[in-house]
């Protein structure tokens, strides 16, 4: 052995009491910590949401006796439910001999932002009969769980219980009372609370301005946001943000352009928050352009919010093939897509009746893993339904295990637009019996159903339902189908009389319903007494003209059906061009009544005279009342053969394989000539048409047509 040298002990690696992640590489992380070092290291743990770090650190606390100091015990609590240990919180709140308002408060806040509404106001009672006086921030969190719930009576007693402890004052509690009464779409009391407090925030006027913003009153948020500036506030992201919100959705220009300016002056534009919101602002206000020029400078800052308000800007503009293209650009640009790019995507290809680009989608969906998130079912199940496949529809509607009220309206709306009357009752009893609350637009469908099915007596029972048993509002919607439902019944004098009883001003979709109903009766007085309104409030809705001028027709009062499209000419109102598309081999189609800019175009119009041939013989006899007025009588029947929906029926019979069904989409109502020609075609080559008009689906196979005539 060599001498002088000295053998050391190696050194002792102890295992560390807590795993070294990120929440816990501090040096202070042994048994030998001070209660506020522990304090320190519940703050990061709550921060980081290691959920087997907290029982760790709570270990420890227990460990060196430390568990009763007050702010431990609080910080215990709010780190557990941060983790998603809600329960564990609830061990150490009702593990501790006297509880006080923090600590309450701590469970109150945890459980409001859990979505367990109903168990925070129960706590919240609690703990008033515990003696327990609640503060301002007791107040701020439970308040938000009254609106969660829709409990406005609810939100009153705290208002007064507020008053009663003096907090009404408070800034936070202000800021609160308004979010909640906004929730609750009761603006008058959320407004009265605003102006009342005796000083203001940025939270609270931002608070008030969202409130305008989701109620649809976007006048007054813009009064409000001008008020704002006015006092020498600056806006913060959340408050331009939400302009820029208003001005989209009041398709407001410029306000919004104003809005930017300011934008740019306080040098705010490089907020994500904010440019996606100018960009949104800017597509949904028709300024495509300048839309594009946006997104096109931040190149390098688009994320999947810019690129998702790019593609809903195209969709709510119509341009649903730009939807798509930029769609697939993003994934070009490998941007993952998330559930409202699928959504969105899903909604232009229903709109375009793209069956074969929406079940690429559908793949797609699958393999990212979205198959099962409740906002893409509903757009797939209503892609489906618009595509004219209401079994894929049904498919992707019983697979989904967990339905809330969107699914199942999507389902309701699926079989209304196909004219299954009698199954949307049935889906919407299963509904109600499942313990769904239906909304606003659930009961659109179902009304709607019931008028496109004559179910009179079934849709003035749910009308009434709407107040008496879900405690909803009717809305114009829901009045112009009951209208409609009227009116289509023949019962004109009744709809009038309806209309008038209305609590509010009737819109042009009311009196629409009704000159519609004097359309299908022939009643010109009438007709004549609602078209005048209409031409006051849409005198550039060139439908409205149409159909009264062919109302003349019908009672052959050529001078007075002149006189109408003169005073269309006058009003420089330019009728709609009728067109039809169809998809064939993953292309789109258009068609244009005597289109002849297809390649194929002396085919197509050989099969359609082969398919006039096919039909007389079986009873086809043209509807001249069909066709326009200002040729004779025989280039009035020619002129039937070529209306876009027959052009792309003949296209479909070319290109589309044997058996398999034939869908058409037309931006307007089917005319009766067409309607008579679809069935007689598919009872003649035994093929099934599906054509989509502005109104539902008409599926016709064997000569009969699945709305029954009726629509």
């Amino acid at each position: 052995m060599r001498r002088g040298v000295r053998w050391s002990r190696p050194p002792v690696h102890r295992r560390p009491l807590l795993p070294q992640c990120s929440t816990t590489r501090q040096p202070y992380a042994t048994s030998a910590l001070s209660p506020s070092e522990f304090n320190s290291l519940l703050n990061a743990i709550t921060n980081n949401g290691c959920s087997r770090c907290a029982s760790q650190a709570h270990a420890q606390i227990v460990k060196n006796g430390l568990v009763s100091v007050p702010f431990l015990h609080h910080g215990l609590m709010n780190m557990y439910a941060k983790c998603g240990l809600l329960e564990e919180g609830f061990l150490i709140f009702h593990g501790a001999d006297c509880n006080d308002v923090i600590s309450w408060t701590t469970i109150i806040t945890a459980l409001c932002q859990s979505s367990r509404p109903l168990e925070a106001l129960s706590f919240f009672c609690t703990m008033r009969q515990t003696s327990v006086s609640p503060n301002h921030y007791t107040f701020s969190a439970i308040l938000p769980a009254c609106a969660d719930i829709g409990a406005l009576p609810c939100g009153w007693q705290l208002h007064s219980l507020i008053h009663k402890s003096g907090f009404a004052s408070d800034i936070f509690v202000a800021s609160a009372l308004i979010g909640m009464y906004s929730r609750l779409m009761d603006l008058e009391d959320a407004h009265k609370v605003f102006v009342e407090m005796p000083e203001r925030s940025i939270v609270s006027w931002n608070t008030m301005i969202v409130g305008y913003n989701h109620s649809c009153m976007y006048g007054e948020a813009f009064e409000l946001f001008y008020g704002m500036l006015k006092e020498g506030i600056m806006p913060d992201q959340v408050g331009l943000s939400s302009v820029f919100s208003a001005c989209a959705s009041a398709r407001c220009l410029t306000f919004g352009i104003q809005v930017h300016v300011l934008v740019l002056k306080l040098g705010l534009e490089y907020l994500a928050y904010v440019r996606n919101a100018i960009i949104d602002m800017y597509s949904k206000c028709g300024s495509s352009e300048d839309a594009m020029m946006l997104f096109g400078c931040n190149a390098s800052f688009r994320d999947i919010v810019t690129w998702n308000v790019m593609m809903m800007g195209w969709a709510e503009s119509e341009k649903f093939e730009e939807t798509c293209k930029y769609f697939w650009m993003m994934r070009d640009n490998g941007i993952v897509a998330d559930e409202v790019s699928l959504s969105t995507v899903l909604h232009a290809c229903a709109s375009l009746a793209a069956l074969d680009q929406g079940t690429v989608i559908h793949n797609l969906i699958i393999k990212s893993g979205f198959a099962y998130n409740a906002c893409v079912r509903s757009s797939l199940t209503t892609f489906y339904a618009k595509c004219g496949s209401l079994s894929d529809a049904y498919l992707v509607f019983n697979e989904t295990m967990d339905r809330n009220v969107i699914i199942w309206t999507s389902m309701i709306s699926a079989c209304q637009l196909h004219g299954l009357g009698y199954e949307v009752i049935k889906l919407f009893n299963q509904m109600v019996f499942e313990g769904i609350k239906p909304d606003y637009v659930t009961y659109v469908c179902v009304l709607s159903a019931c008028s496109h099915n004559g179910l009179v007596e079934e849709g003035l029972h749910y009308f009434r339902s709407m107040t008496k048993e879900h405690g909803l509002r009717p809305g114009y919607e829901h009045y112009s189908c009951v209208v409609d439902l009227l009116g289509r019944d023949g019962q004109l004098v009744e709809a009038r009389r309806f209309i008038e009883s209305m609590p509010m001003q009737p819109d042009a979709s009311v009196w629409g319903a009704l000159l519609a109903a004097c359309r299908n009766f022939g009643n010109v007085e009438i007709a004549k007494e609602v078209a005048e309104r209409l031409f006051e409030i849409e005198p550039y809705n060139s439908g409205n003209y149409v159909l009264l001028a062919n109302i003349y027709m019908s009672k052959g009062m050529l001078k007075q059906a002149d006189e109408v499209r003169k005073l269309m000419k006058e009003n420089g109102v330019k009728k709609e061009t009728a067109c039809s598309w169809i998809e064939a081999r993953n292309i789109t189609y258009v068609f244009t009544a005597y289109d002849k800019s297809h390649t194929r175009s002396s085919e197509i119009y050989e099969m359609i005279q082969m398919l006039v041939d096919l039909v007389k013989p079986k009873g086809y006899a043209a509807d001249k009342q069909c066709a326009v007025n200002d040729v004779g009588d025989d280039s009035k029947e020619k002129s039937l053969w070529y209306h876009s929906e027959k052009l792309a029926l003949a296209f479909g019979l070319l290109t589309i394989p044997d058996g398999a069904p034939i869908r058409i989409k037309k931006n307007l109502r089917i005319c009766g000539d067409c309607h008579t020609f679809m069935k007689l075609i598919s009872e003649s080559l035994e093929r099934e048409i599906i054509i989509r008009d502005i109104n539902r689906f008409h599926r016709f196979s064997s000569g009969i047509c699945s709305c029954k005539d009726f629509w």
